[in-house]
């Protein structure tokens, strides 16, 4: 298994980002082949000062492989989720590959 977190931080200056960017990953990103397991959502309040809380969205795309992982990356719908939905809403992202 391979697994590809992602970290969203939204432009203050537009409301919705957040919600528009959760609406867009559904649309673009759990329909490629390879994918085990797929979540997006808001970032979670909690009172743990070990907690982030300083982001807006997380998204969790397990696949079956690296390999998988990599093709997902070039798909066009990924890449027009880049393009249409990432662009225009996030100021930053971080992402977090694991095996």
């Amino acid at each position: 298994m391979f697994s590809h977190v992602v970290i969203f931080w939204t432009d203050p200056a537009k409301p919705k980002a957040a919600d528009e960017l959760v609406a867009g990953a559904k649309k673009y990103l759990n329909k490629q082949p390879g994918i085990l397991h797929f979540h997006v959502g808001k970032m979670a309040t909690s009172p743990r000062p070990v907690v982030d809380q300083s982001y807006q969205v997380a998204l969790n795309i397990v696949f079956d492989s690296k390999a998988s992982q990599d093709s997902y990356q070039n798909d066009p719908l990924h890449i027009e989720f880049v393009e249409s939905v990432f662009k225009p809403n996030c100021q930053k992202v971080l992402v977090y590959d694991f095996e």
